[in-house]
């Protein structure tokens, strides 16, 4: 039973998601704000809804490993497992935007930042703060490098009969999901851990982790099968950007969030190989189907060694 209000609540913990995404999405060209913003703030945001509903939900019942390996997790399949996609179906890859010089530093720096924060074996409020301050410069370098991008990055999005009654509606209905997708999603999950002795870390890391990580996947895919790479890569920096930064963030200033480094180790370590590697893709422009297969074998190895630890 616990499976399937697992798998309901996370449906609707996504579906709240997607809400919010389009309703913002049209609040922001209802302002006439350039696409580029809406695209890599709004979506890249957007999508670490779900980690971040979960992660909260998680501190908030003092589940600090839930809230932590679901980020961790879910940095580790945007890179290995949604852009190793993207590459794999990609018929052109020949991004516009040079993600090495403008956002290989936005994906490596929040990663070494929670490395030498959660060396005292905590994320505390302090820490925190400097997480969101961090986000807070992301942003600002957003809106600055604003008019170097294209404008063709985002769907058009119909606005001709905007209703702020409407969207405003929509919009509460859309948090009232994620709230309540999140809390069954992280009890469900605790109760299956228990069940079958499954530490909250593994159930963390494989099972939400997974789950949140679809909506980065579905935009990615979609984004890619129509062309836009840029924006299917751009939404992968930003995504685990917002992870590391907002998510665990937001967490922390609900409950300081305590880690046992040595005993996630391999984990920890995949998510910053997963990241070098990243940088070393948008380096060397290595933008092709091999990329896509070396991203997978580092995935096939966590995979693996989550399973053997269960």
């Amino acid at each position: 039973m616990n499976f399937v209000i697992f798998i309901i609540s996370m449906g609707v913990l996504i579906w709240g998601a997607e809400l919010l995404i389009i309703q913002s999405e049209r609040i922001a060209l209802k302002f006439k704000i350039p696409e580029f913003i809406i695209g890599a703030t709004l979506i890249a945001l957007g999508t670490s809804l779900p980690e971040m509903a979960a992660s909260m939900a998680a501190s908030a019942s003092g589940k600090a490993d839930i809230a932590i390996a679901n980020v961790i997790g879910s940095n580790i399949l945007n890179i290995t497992l949604v852009l190793a996609t993207v590459f794999l179906i990609a018929t052109k890859i020949n991004p516009n935007r040079d993600f090495f010089a403008k956002d290989s530093t936005w994906a490596l720096v929040p990663v070494l930042v929670f490395v030498l924060m959660i060396l005292d074996g905590v994320i505390s409020r302090f820490d925190a703060a400097l997480l969101l301050l961090l986000m807070g410069a992301y942003l600002l370098f957003l809106l600055q490098d604003a008019k170097n991008i294209p404008e063709e990055d985002l769907d058009e999005i119909d606005i001709s009969h905007f209703s702020w009654l409407k969207t405003g509606s929509i919009l509460l209905g859309g948090f009232i999901l994620v709230i309540i997708g999140a809390h069954f999603t992280v009890e469900s999950a605790s109760e299956i851990a228990r069940n079958f002795g499954i530490s909250e870390w593994v159930i963390g890391i494989i099972m939400i982790s997974l789950g949140t990580s679809l909506p980065e996947l579905v935009v990615s895919v979609s984004a890619a099968m129509k062309g836009k790479v840029d924006m299917a890569i751009g939404n992968i920096i930003g995504s685990n950007m917002a992870n590391t930064t907002v998510v665990l963030g937001a967490s922390a200033l609900i409950n300081p969030l305590h880690i046992n480094a040595a005993a996630n180790l391999f984990d920890i370590a995949t998510m910053i190989i997963a990241t070098v590697i990243l940088v070393f893709i948008t380096a060397n422009k290595l933008y092709n189907k091999s990329a896509g297969i070396s991203l997978i074998i580092i995935l096939g190895l966590f995979l693996n060694n989550t399973l053997q630890s269960m």
